[in-house]
């Protein structure tokens, strides 16, 4: 038996992004934006609405980055979404997150999350989604396994779980991709 629930923008995982950003004085600004993902090859998209100070941060730079928000900061990365730098423009200092410029573009890295995508704007959609072009992904060596990869249970990613509005970490393999379905002949 199945229980139907209607029309829910429901999708697991959702990324929980902290999107990091300047404005047109150089300060650095940073929100939670949970409608994002992949785009295409090497870009990545984002769902903001023109209201936010950091579309319009996106538009006037050309560039962003995309950090992916971890358990130890939690409550840093949801204050962050609720708080609006229209508002609180010294949010980030609030949250008490830490920034460096990024080397690649003209954005904020935010350190306080291990992992992050360094994007410059390719284009906006005519319906709003912006499109950036990944140019590096850059991870904090805390979070890299023995080969040098990026290991997301060390890295303490979280994901938004829409259904009930609560955050959960990612981490436990269950499987090799690629690899497991060739066990099925």
């Amino acid at each position: 038996m199945r229980k139907n629930f209607g029309k829910k923008s429901w999708v697991f995982p959702c990324p929980v992004l902290i999107i990091g950003t300047y404005d047109e004085k150089g300060n650095p600004d940073a929100m939670n934006a949970a409608w994002g993902g992949i785009y295409d090859t090497n870009q990545v998209m984002l769902c903001l609405s023109d209201d936010h100070r950091t579309a319009k941060n996106i538009r006037l730079k050309k560039a962003f980055t995309v950090s992916f928000a971890d358990a130890k900061h939690v409550v840093e990365a949801d204050y962050v979404g609720i708080v609006s730098a229209n508002d609180v423009p010294d949010k980030l200092q609030r949250a008490n997150l830490k920034t460096v410029k990024s080397e690649l573009v003209d954005a904020p890295l935010l350190v306080d999350f291990p992992l992050a995508i360094e994007c410059e704007l390719d284009h906006v959609n005519e319906d709003g989604i912006i499109v950036g072009n990944i140019l590096n992904v850059s991870a904090d060596e805390s979070v890299l396994d023995g080969k040098g990869n990026v290991d997301i249970g060390k890295a303490g990613i979280i994901s938004y779980n829409s259904a009930a509005h609560d955050y959960r970490v990612l981490g436990e393999k269950v499987g090799n991709a690629f690899s497991d379905g060739k066990k099925i002949k």
